[in-house]
């Protein structure tokens, strides 16, 4: 008998979006510019993925700062939809130690954790509001949004998780090519912090701690992703995406 999922009461109306990072990889487009600023096509990472939190229903988005964070504030100082709440960082505090960070501005409730320079299109479905659906809170502290390794854009790497057939994850197995990569979109639950350091740390180190215990969970996109982790990579998407809705005035 398949067991019946717990889900949330509604999808959540809270989300992290990850905008501290200097984007390095970028340069020379980074050096004088947040990486979350940099468009792709007419509308800059960050927005497409504030307009996605939007579509969702989404009300309420904390955004943490800091390389060149007052450039993002002033550039989202006019969204309110989703309202907008800065966590600033004096200190780089990456993935993890950002949402800590933050932690207090995010609630009791699962929310959403996005990374702010995440490119996605939906597939027949809104892959947040999958997210909503999948979910089940006696099961999981974790769920993830993951995309073929071989057919993501952009990407050159080697994945990153195993899923099993309930959803269930496992790291990649060293020196293989994992059928999986995280796509930086996410629904995570307070209570996976509850024993998390301080200071600066990687989302890594707790889902591994998940994983352990059996509570990191994945849901597979059914629409298209894109790396945007160089010049090159960011023309490549912005090519498929131009060439995919000529003509129209989909909100891509």
């Amino acid at each position: 008998m398949t067991k019946q999922r717990t889900k949330t009461l509604k999808p959540p109306t809270t989300a992290m979006v990850l905008a501290a990072g200097y984007g390095t990889r970028m340069r020379p487009l980074t050096d004088t510019l947040p990486k979350p600023l940099v468009r792709v096509l007419d509308r800059a990472l960050i927005d497409r993925v504030l307009d996605r939190l939007e579509d969702a229903m989404v009300e309420k988005a904390v955004v943490n700062v800091h390389y060149l964070g007052e450039q993002i504030e002033k550039h989202l100082k006019s969204r309110t939809s989703p309202k907008i709440d800065i966590s600033r960082e004096e200190e780089l505090l990456d993935t993890g130690g950002g949402i800590i960070h933050a932690l207090s501005k995010l609630g009791k409730n699962p929310f959403y954790a996005v990374n702010s320079d995440a490119l996605w299109l939906n597939g027949y479905k809104d892959a947040l509001l999958r997210l909503a659906q999948h979910w089940d809170d006696t099961q999981m502290d974790g769920l993830l949004l993951l995309h073929s390794t071989v057919e993501a854009y952009g990407y050159d790497g080697m994945g990153d998780f195993v899923i099993d057939p309930l959803g269930g994850l496992q790291r990649r197995p060293e020196g293989e090519v994992s059928p999986y990569l995280f796509t930086g979109v996410q629904m995570l639950h307070p209570r996976l912090f509850k024993n998390a350091p301080s200071g600066p740390f990687s989302m890594n180190r707790l889902y591994d701690e998940a994983i352990e215990v059996g509570r990191l969970y994945g849901v597979i996109h059914d629409g298209e992703w894109f790396h945007v982790g160089t010049v090159e990579s960011l023309k490549e998407a912005e090519d498929y995406i131009q060439a995919r809705y000529a003509g129209t005035r989909h909100r891509s």
